[in-house]
C-alpha cells in the first residue's frame, strides 16, 4: 500500500512539473547589493507567447546562482511553493529533464 501511494504521489508531482515547463534564454546576470538579478526571455511556443522575464534571488542562498547567458529550462512552481514570497521558478540546464535532473537554482520570477 505504501509503495502504491508513493508511486501515485510521484506521478502527480511529475505531471504537475511537466505542465509548467518552458525554455528561457538568459540575456545577462548582475549582482546588485545582496540580490542576483537575471534578465531572460521565455521562448515562444504554440501555448506560450514570447515574454521578457526577470529572475532574482538572495545572494548567498544555496540555490542562488548568477546564470551565464544561454538557454535553460525553467519550471514554474505551484503557488505557495518555493522559498520566496512571489512566483517561484527552478532553473535547469538546457537539455535536462526536470523530473530527473538537479536544478541549478531557485528564483523569484517576474514577468515584464
Amino acid at each position: 500500500m505504501k509503495k502504491s501511494l508513493m508511486f501515485l504521489v510521484l506521478i502527480i508531482g511529475v505531471s504537475a512539473v511537466a505542465q509548467d515547463t518552458s525554455t528561457i534564454t538568459v540575456k545577462n546576470s548582475e549582482n546588485s547589493g545582496g540580490v542576483v538579478m537575471i534578465m531572460a526571455q521565455q521562448t515562444a511556443t504554440a501555448d506560450l507567447p514570447k515574454v521578457s522575464l526577470e529572475l532574482h534571488c538572495t545572494k548567498g542562498a544555496s540555490s542562488c546562482k548568477a546564470l551565464e547567458p544561454g538557454t535553460y529550462v525553467m519550471v514554474r512552481l505551484p503557488k505557495n511553493w518555493g522559498m520566496y514570497d512571489c512566483d517561484n521558478a527552478d532553473i535547469y540546464p538546457a537539455a535536462a529533464d526536470p523530473a530527473t535532473a538537479q536544478k541549478i537554482g531557485e528564483y523569484c520570477l517576474t514577468q515584464k
